[in-house]
């Protein structure tokens, strides 16, 4: 075993884990427990986070959705910690600058738990990173006590989510919760912005920020029903049908063609063991 685990060992037996069931999960568990998981995480987007001072525009509004984070909220950070702890982890093991033997036990137990200890302090260094650099108030302003707050609550919800991956991953849910996450957030910004009743005034007018919603809105109440028309698939002020529509075609799209796959016959040299087909898809 080498220096890597014998230094971390004392560490990893210190983080918070999810063991693997000990029997068969059921398919109703199973829907329970992806429920729940889904529940935590579209509660702790909503909740905010206590002592910042937020003000300006978000400079990682378009990254958002593939990280699953929610701007203000505990899920601030998202999956970032994770997915760059597991990136840089699975980097230093190609590169053979940790060795690692996938086939000991203990050995691949230890570097899983070395990949949550690197994401924890993957959410310690963002949280400090975001709170210096302004991102929830000028930080001599804040305060020491209120800075300490923010990232203990950062450090927390990013505990909750490794905690949360492991679960279903261990076979108590349904796929992984980093898709289960990136999936729910993109989803809840599409209908979001198909169905938000909330209003918005860019100069031509009250409309609503739902382009689905805005599309009836506009003609019924606008005599000019060409102009409605072209309001509701082109506005710029919010989102319109155009861009709706579009998402949903790219959607079906890649959902038609990730049906497609080649099937490429394996068979022996020996002649002992009947061909087999391998099956390659277009789309992973």
């Amino acid at each position: 075993m080498g220096v890597f685990f014998n230094v971390i060992r004392p560490i990893v037996s210190l983080i918070p884990t999810i063991n693997e069931p000990t029997k068969k999960i059921g398919f109703k568990e199973k829907m329970m427990w992806t429920g729940i998981t889904l529940l935590v995480f579209l509660v702790c987007s909503q909740i905010p986070l206590i002592g910042t001072d937020i003000v300006g525009n978000d400079p990682f509004y378009w990254m958002r959705l593939v990280m699953a984070s929610n701007r203000g909220t505990l899920m601030e950070l998202g999956i970032s910690p994770i997915v760059t702890a597991s990136m840089v982890m699975q980097l230093l093991q190609g590169a053979k600058i940790i060795s690692v033997d996938m086939d000991n036990q203990e050995e691949s137990e230890l570097f899983e738990a070395s990949q949550k200890l690197f994401g924890l302090l993957m959410t310690l260094g963002q949280g400090i990173a975001y709170i210096m650099s302004g991102m929830y108030g000028d930080p001599s302003e804040l305060g020491f006590f209120n800075c300490c707050l923010i990232l203990l609550q950062l450090f927390v919800a990013g505990l909750i989510v490794l905690l949360l991956d492991e679960l279903l991953s261990n076979g108590y849910g349904f796929g992984s919760a980093i898709s289960l996450f990136i999936a729910t957030n993109i989803c809840e910004s599409i209908v979001w912005s198909a169905f938000s009743p909330l209003t918005t005034n860019a100069g031509t007018g009250s409309q609503f920020e739902g382009s689905i919603i805005n599309f009836f809105h506009l003609l019924i109440t606008r005599p000019d029903k060409l102009g409605a028309l072209y309001d509701a698939f082109f506005r710029t002020e919010a989102g319109n049908l155009s861009n709706l529509i579009a998402t949903i075609v790219v959607f079906l799209t890649v959902m038609y063609f990730q049906g497609f796959k080649v099937d490429i016959p394996l068979s022996s040299k020996q002649g002992r063991v009947e061909s087999q087909n391998y099956s390659i898809r277009l789309f992973y």
